[in-house]
């Protein structure tokens, strides 16, 4: 199976504009997205897919890139426009802002689309802040490891802990952080931009839920390693002590 992985980058963060091109330890954003996808097992090519020529003049020095039509709704939309162009079986979707995703996570989520059409990975829970923070979204899954929901609740709800502190809850039950990485089968993409938002989607702001409502499995892989991304201007220096502290360049 050939699988591509796609770095969708766009300039115009409302929280963080130019975010791709800011210099993360004298690196762009960017670059070490790139750096890291390179270094997975199972791509056999990375792009970037952008609509910014400025950040198409910096990532086409580590990586061919796809311009894209700017009036995308989602990163997903404009995955499966390079999708249409470029050969590929799969395709893994990597966030444009997580210069520390471990390859090892982007093999696990491409290995799993030999046995599901889509797929994602999750690692434990195991912080109180993260617990009740909506913007870190939570995942349950069957016994085969196919997702069953999504959400930015805490799930599952623990009725006999009702009321307990967070860090007892997390110690009686193995909750799992969902982590923003996808692969898709090229034929499962082309399907899914083509379902219209759906009602769980819009109501917790996330896409992956329009693939659950109609019933795409989505398999999870379970993984040690957790990926900090770069949201806000803030997060550039956590990184960057995160990057020194495990004697990365």
């Amino acid at each position: 199976m050939r699988i591509l992985g796609v770095i969708p980058a766009r300039f115009a963060s409302t929280r963080f504009p130019g975010k791709p091109l800011r210099l993360i330890a004298g690196r762009p954003l960017i670059q070490r997205v790139i750096e890291r996808c390179q270094q997975a097992s199972r791509l056999a090519e990375v792009v970037v897919a952008t609509d910014d020529p400025r950040i198409a003049e910096v990532a086409g020095r580590f990586a061919p890139v796809e311009m894209t039509r700017p009036e995308h709704p989602s990163g997903t939309d404009r995955i499966a426009e390079v999708v249409t162009r470029r050969q590929c079986d799969a395709v893994v979707n990597v966030q444009g802002d997580e210069p520390l995703m471990d390859p090892a996570i982007i093999d696990a989520v491409a290995d799993l689309l030999d046995v599901f059409e889509m797929s994602t990975a999750a690692t434990p829970l195991g912080d109180p802040l993260a617990y009740e923070n909506p913007n870190v979204v939570k995942v349950v899954c069957a016994a085969d490891g196919r997702a069953l929901y999504f959400s930015r609740r805490t799930i599952p709800y623990l009725r006999d802990y009702a009321g307990q502190p967070a860090n007892q809850q997390l110690a009686a039950f193995p909750f799992l952080k969902h982590l923003g990485i996808y692969g898709y089968r090229r034929a499962a993409l082309l399907r899914l931009v083509q379902y219209p938002v759906s009602s769980l989607e819009a109501a917790e702001r996330l896409e992956q839920l329009r693939a659950l409502e109609n019933g795409m499995a989505i398999g999870v892989a379970r993984v040690a390693h957790d990926s900090v991304g770069v949201d806000l201007p803030e997060d550039v220096v956590r990184v960057e002590s995160l990057l020194k502290a495990a004697g990365l360049p």
